[in-house]
């Protein structure tokens, strides 16, 4: 995937609500280390070890604009384990197999459905079409067959 960053780490560094939060916090824009601190009511100490799990895993970068540090997210690193939980929710191959049969299933019962409703209704309406109760066969002798002299 492009990355050196595994799995594992990723998913541990998201482990944490406080990580998840800050992570939220970066996706909209990049903050300092401070400005990040000053909306937890942990210490400084502990948003500053939440962050370098971040940074080590990959999903934060920092650069130094003086004394401050400067925080901006990297999606990058969350590819790989986007990729993993697709695999994971992705049904397995006799899984795919089942949800087929049970279309071809679905499908097959309402073609036959079909059929017989059309077939109920074709015998009803040409039944009526031929003077209701009266034999089909006995209607139907009545009726020239069309030849070119008749059309």
């Amino acid at each position: 995937m492009g990355y050196a960053f595994g799995v594992d780490e990723v998913a541990g560094a998201l482990a944490d609500p406080v990580r998840r939060e800050i992570l939220l916090m970066l996706r909209d824009e990049t903050l300092t280390a401070g400005q990040i601190a000053g909306r937890f009511s942990i210490s400084r100490p502990a948003v500053s070890r939440h962050l370098r799990v971040l940074r080590d895993a990959g999903l934060v970068h920092d650069t130094a604009d003086g004394r401050r540090r400067v925080y901006t997210l990297d999606t990058g690193p969350l590819e790989e384990l986007t990729g993993w939980l697709g695999r994971l929710t992705r049904p397995s191959g006799w899984q795919h197999h089942f949800d087929a049969l049970e279309t071809e299933v679905h499908r097959t019962r309402r073609s036959r459905l079909a059929g017989e409703r059309l077939a109920k209704e074709g015998l009803a309406g040409a039944r009526d079409r031929l003077g209701g109760d009266r034999l089909a066969g006995d209607r139907l002798a009545e009726v020239k067959p069309l030849t070119e002299e008749t059309a």
